[in-house]
């Protein structure tokens, strides 16, 4: 494809007339309460800073019955998606500066909109550089989780918008002999660091050569309580793993994001499935995040697939959205344009699904937490029961 189609929203959308349309995204997108997710009105200053710096903005609001005991508890999430802004040949700092630039001008225009939480993508402040192999200069992205110049910066907008922001960085630990690792540091509405996430499971497949870099986090899987409700971090390939969705939703989260970076070619016709099913069969809202555009490399590179060696990863797909317990998705940002996506939501919905589904009531944890036990002792053989017939 010489030139990436923005968005299969907008071909739809294009090509089907608005009555077969209106179906369509029915089954594909669901409902909120028996109707299509409602959009959210933008305000004129955020509108002013997209269109001055040239990014996109999606809002939308996904409701809750109204409850006799409970007040509505209403937060707007925000999602960031961007490319890189400076050349990968571009000195380190440079690279770094040209893209806070970049999320800046979003934050400011998440603050316009009263956005309450706000997610960026998977190691924001750099290119997407671990499928090169190379150590230098990527790993001097690193920095630290609590003094790092991009969380100063990510503190500073928390502190102006009274707003948490969840910040994925590339962590270097000062503490425990300045090891790499992927990050999420929770950053307050006051400024302050309440916590940070690490990412459980590392790709080994294709070009995704991170274990070169780091390794599976041994943090667990916490839950941050904020002002504005509960939050988790599955960080990107996390996605692929049921059970780390899972443990999550059993230690209380109501919003997961999931910060990511991940191509077309292997990832995208799982991108609009996997999150939204985390949402529903654990009955909290997923705020899924993908960088956007093509990153060049100085070096080529190979794939260990017999392939001929390359300058960049692939596309990012962008594509970044929001899931809800109750099985409706909304709007995606493009797969093209850098973009911040708006949901404003009900959390009083998680408790809703729940007491609708039943699925943590009949989740059966005793029988499969047995299971495990047992499937990983190194003695352990398959309960296959054989066709006696068979030959």
């Amino acid at each position: 494809m010489s030139k990436q189609f923005e968005s299969v929203q907008a071909t739809l959308e294009k090509y089907i007339p608005a009555e077969e349309l209106s179906e369509v995204k029915r089954i594909l997108y669901g409902y909120n309460r028996g109707k299509h997710v409602k959009s959210l009105p933008i305000c004129q200053e955020a509108l002013d800073l997209a269109n001055k710096n040239n990014f996109e903005i999606v809002a939308s609001k996904v409701e809750a019955e109204p409850e006799q005991l409970r007040k509505p508890r209403i937060v707007r999430l925000g999602i960031i998606q961007n490319s890189i802004g400076a050349e990968t040949t571009a000195p380190v700092q440079d690279q770094y500066l040209a893209i806070e630039a970049k999320i800046e001008k979003m934050i400011d225009a998440a603050g316009a909109m009263g956005v309450n939480v706000l997610c960026l993508q998977e190691t924001w402040h750099m290119p997407f550089a671990f499928c090169t192999r190379e150590k230098y200069p990527w790993v001097e992205f690193a920095e630290s989780a609590t003094t790092g110049q991009s969380i100063k910066f990510i503190q500073r907008m928390a502190r102006k918008y009274n707003m948490v922001i969840i910040s994925p960085m590339l962590e270097r630990d000062e503490i425990h002999s300045s090891t790499i690792h992927n990050t999420a540091v929770v950053v307050g509405n006051n400024g302050n660091i309440i916590g940070k996430s690490r990412k459980n499971h590392i790709p080994r497949t294709g070009d995704f050569n991170e274990s070169t870099y780091y390794m599976e986090s041994t943090l667990g899987h916490p839950v941050f309580e904020t002002v504005y409700g509960k939050i988790a971090i599955n960080i990107c390939y996390g996605r692929h793993h049921n059970l780390n969705w899972l443990a999550y939703g059993l230690n209380g989260a109501e919003i997961v994001f999931n910060p990511s970076a991940t191509v077309g070619e292997l990832s995208e016709p799982m991108w609009g499935v996997e999150a939204r099913n985390a949402a529903m069969t654990n009955n909290y809202f997923v705020g899924s995040i993908n960088r956007v555009g093509t990153e060049h490399f100085p070096n080529e590179f190979t794939s260990g697939n017999g392939k001929p060696a390359h300058k960049d990863f692939g596309h990012f797909y962008g594509s970044s959205y929001f899931s809800s317990p109750d099985n409706c998705c909304t709007p995606s940002l493009s797969r093209v344009s850098d973009g911040l996506n708006i949901s404003e939501v009900d959390l009083n919905l998680c408790q809703q699904v729940k007491d609708k589904w039943n699925f943590q009531m009949t989740g059966r944890y005793e029988l499969y937490a047995k299971f495990l036990t047992d499937y990983i002792n190194p003695n352990y053989q398959p309960n296959i029961i054989r066709d006696p017939s068979m030959k």
